[in-house]
């Protein structure tokens, strides 16, 4: 197969690394990519904006590919696969009737309660007096969501209510702008990405990632600070449980609704005090988790993916993984994740890449003829593979100990207590 991947981020790298490893795929290009996905894959940096449909499908009919991955949520709700697959040519990502599971976080409420999913209690609210109702009748902590796209930070959880409604009133200022707020789950949360084709739903392994900025789980939502997996803690049968309750009433809803879901429905979960309780569905492999969970597959990835898009998962054999453990450790440019500052010189990369049993992923770099710059908020992940976590952790902080950004910021506590045992 000849494979094009989507997107310029972490997560594309390593769904870019695990395809260049599957036998059945001759080539992997990637569209825009990025410095460290030049160095094993062919990058398109002038491919043009990913979210636009007609110059997507038309690159990957020219460059004749068998298999396009969609990595971003931007492109899936803007139609970007509908668009490939109307080209004839096979596609792994949503449908943007589909991808509104994500796009929309009130239509993923409203998929949910027809299927029977057990979520929180959501108000959906596009008026101040809706908002205030609402937060009075969930009370703190206060669970207050964008509706729409936010790149993982459009959601806030608070004890101070002036924050949960100057946060719910500047999701309402804009165009069309709507509000869900929540009841607050309690417990720690799990990431599940199910395989999809619309019929078939496959579980990969689950992962827990850190979604605020500060140790301790302290300061504003990222779009994750690091991520590990497995989970020793988590209940035995949990991902079969995830699919029958879960996944696969959420894919057979969508079906009979004539949008098929055809991608990764990404689970994101509360071990609740009263059973697992889904936070929010994506519709796409989250970052960082994908880092992590892709270190771990055993399973050829183009394979896998190849068949979700083709409709034939069930003549797959169960997906495997190694029995080893990865964590990965992201590493944010200075003032993410607000007023991001670019530019800062990146050094250590080498010296990096050559520990044992750690890679470098790069997201948020550019490259310069006096070396590599960071050019976004998240830079890289580094992540550090082993028999176990704890020792997949130290060497992600000795990977991460070499690497040098002035202002660069990092969590030094990235699966700490999973490590200790006090997840629980």
């Amino acid at each position: 197969m000849r494979v094009l991947v989507l997107g310029s981020g972490a997560r594309e790298h390593a769904i870019v690394r695990a395809l260049a490893t599957d036998p059945t795929v001759d080539a992997v290009l990637a569209a825009p990519g990025n410095p460290g996905i030049d160095l094993v894959a062919q990058c398109l940096p002038d491919c043009g904006p990913v979210t636009d449909p007609a110059a997507m499908s038309k690159l990957a009919q020219d460059l004749d590919v068998d298999l396009v991955v969609v990595g971003p949520e931007a492109p899936l709700v803007a139609g970007v696969a509908d668009a490939i697959r109307a080209r004839g040519i096979a596609c792994f990502g949503p449908s943007a009737a589909a991808a509104a599971l994500e796009g929309s976080k009130a239509f993923a409420k409203e998929i949910m309660a027809a299927a029977g999913v057990p979520t929180a209690l959501a108000h959906v609210c596009s008026t101040e007096d809706e908002v205030i109702s609402a937060l009075d009748a969930t009370g703190a902590p206060y669970v207050v969501k964008d509706d729409g796209l936010a790149a993982g930070k459009g959601v806030v959880v608070t004890d101070d209510y002036t924050e949960a409604v100057t946060h719910a009133l500047a999701c309402l200022a804009k165009p069309d702008g709507v509000v869900v707020i929540e009841d607050f789950l309690d417990g720690p949360e799990i990431s599940l990405f199910c395989i999809s084709d619309g019929t078939e739903v496959r579980a990969l392994a689950p992962a827990q990632d850190f979604k605020r900025i500060g140790d301790g789980d302290t300061g504003p939502n990222t779009g994750g600070m690091g991520a590990y997996s497995p989970l020793p803690w988590a209940p035995d049968g949990l991902a079969e449980d995830v699919i029958t309750r879960i996944a696969q009433p959420t894919v057979d809803e969508m079906r009979r609704r004539g949008t098929p879901f055809v991608g990764v429905l990404y689970v994101g979960l509360a071990l609740t005090s009263r059973g697992l309780r889904v936070i929010e569905f994506n519709a796409r492999f989250g970052d960082p988790e994908t880092q992590v969970v892709l270190a771990r597959l055993r399973t050829p990835l183009g394979q896998l993916l190849d068949a979700a898009a083709h409709g034939r998962l069930s003549e797959l054999p169960e997906v495997s993984f190694h029995a080893h453990a990865a964590v990965a450790v992201v590493l944010a440019a200075q003032g993410y994740p607000a007023a991001v500052v670019t530019g800062g010189a990146i050094a250590g990369l080498e010296e990096c890449g050559a520990l044992a049993d750690v890679q470098v992923l790069h997201a948020g770099t550019a490259a310069t003829l006096e070396g590599p710059i960071a050019s976004g908020g998240r830079v890289l992940s580094v992540v550090g593979t082993g028999p176990d976590l704890a020792t997949a952790r130290e060497r992600a902080y000795a990977g991460i100990g070499v690497i040098t950004l002035e202002g660069g910021q990092h969590r030094t506590d990235i699966c700490e207590r999973a490590v200790a045992g006090t997840v629980l």
